[in-house]
């Protein structure tokens, strides 16, 4: 049995970050061996946290592919119209592969990755992190061991967070459909999988509504400037306030950094006077939607609803589990069991996410990496929650909303399924 997995990170943004830190956490099990990412700061970041001589240091992961199999595995945490490329690169050199979500933007590039892997018999573990979570473990076993009977249906709520919402899919790199995805998969992919491994079925049908109604140019007010800098209006999207206030209280995260490398007050308002975060969120290029339901059947006649608010309060996600003898309602940190049967309510309190390394995602993100590396080191495949054909099932959950929301029709994932009709166990 092997002592260590070696990784290689591919793209070293915000979530590349992450998985390089657990790595350095988890050091006796894994150790990042290189890098490849073409922005100076983040990359030469992580090669001086980890040590790595200079040949392991590169711009372009297509540099990596040129040389011979010299690590276990690799992370993909490139932008998501990234994957498909290097994900079949490194699956037919024989690389494990932990890669973000989404595995691609669409269906067929979902499929050949896919395809690449089984091909290649290499492990795959997409990073669905909610699954991982201890709090997604405690529910599904009290679902799995029926301590509410029956699952008729589930409401869950996704309050992704006003200032979230206007960083990352107004401003920033998620704003454009062409450019990454729709926000139902950039964003709340996370949520469709999760409600899925919590149904624990095969999802049947699909319908979709949403749209961007809001951050659009005739919202804006009377006579605002492009940028917030040259702005006096009060506004909840002021980004010198937001992201000034942050550097000022030293909190140093991926809002911070995705506005400047190296981080002052001047390099920031130098950044907010020219770059994407610093214009009027009424006043981008932005075209995803806002807000958005989701409505599934499952094939045993389960139903699910799904809401994706933009604007609202950041927040943890909020859902009921409705079933034939009680119902289970949680809120991240608390999870409430109710009996009709006793008309008593009994609850179980989780540890929160104090926005720490080990506890993002509810230590999702430190689990999902862990899982992967265990199944590495014991050749187990069921180690891993995420594996190829599961997380190609939610990703057809994904696209069928999005076929729904657009062709304002129903669709049965059959569908999607039917160019991959060939059922793997």
């Amino acid at each position: 049995m092997k002592k260590k997995v070696s990784l290689i990170i591919l793209g070293a943004g915000g979530r590349g970050t992450i998985y390089a830190n657990l790595a350095k956490v988890m050091s006796d099990k894994v150790k990042v061996v290189a890098v490849a990412e073409p922005r100076d700061f983040f990359r030469n970041r992580i090669a001086e946290d980890h040590k790595l001589p200079k040949k392991h240091v590169f711009n372009d992961w297509k540099d990596v592919v040129k040389l011979p199999k010299f690590a276990d595995a690799v992370v993909i945490s490139t932008q998501d119209r990234m994957h498909v490329e290097p994900a079949i690169a490194f699956a037919e050199l024989g690389y494990h592969i932990l890669i973000e979500k989404p595995l691609a933007p669409d269906a067929e590039s979902c499929r050949k990755i896919v395809e690449a892997v089984h091909k290649n018999n290499v492990l795959l573990s997409v990073c669905h992190v909610l699954r991982y979570s201890e709090y997604t473990q405690v529910i599904r076993n009290l679902v799995c061991n029926e301590a509410i009977g029956k699952i008729l249906s589930i409401q869950h709520l996704e309050p992704v967070g006003h200032w979230r919402f206007a960083h990352s899919y107004v401003r920033g790199n998620w704003r454009k459909e062409a450019e990454s995805s729709s926000i139902l998969l950039a964003k709340s992919i996370h949520d469709l999988d999760w409600i899925a491994f919590i149904a624990g079925q095969r999802c049947k049908a699909i319908s979709s509504f949403g749209s961007l109604m809001y951050f659009r140019k005739e919202n804006k007010p009377l006579g605002s400037p492009e940028r917030c800098v040259d702005c006096n209006k009060e506004c909840p999207y002021h980004a010198p306030s937001f992201y000034l206030e942050r550097f000022r209280k030293k909190q140093i995260d991926s809002y911070l950094e995705s506005v400047s490398g190296e981080l002052t007050e001047e390099n920031i308002m130098e950044a907010l006077r020219t770059g994407p975060y610093g214009r009027c969120v009424f006043n981008c290029d932005n075209d995803v939607a806002d807000h958005q339901v989701v409505n599934m059947e499952f094939e045993n006649g389960m139903t699910a609803v799904f809401t994706l608010a933009g604007c609202s309060q950041y927040g943890e996600r909020r859902t009921t589990i409705f079933g034939s003898e009680g119902e289970i309602r949680c809120d991240g940190n608390k999870i409430e069991v109710y009996s009709y049967f006793r008309d008593r309510t009994t609850e179980i309190r989780i540890e929160a996410d104090q926005g720490t390394l080990l506890t993002h995602h509810g230590g999702g993100d430190k689990d999902c990496l862990q899982s992967f590396v265990n199944a590495i080191l014991s050749g187990d495949p069921e180690k891993i929650f995420t594996g190829a054909d599961t997380s190609l099932e939610t990703h057809y959950m994904v696209f069928a909303a999005e076929i729904s929301r657009h062709e304002r029709r129903t669709v049965l994932l059959d569908e999607l399924r039917k160019p991959h009709a060939k059922k793997r166990k």
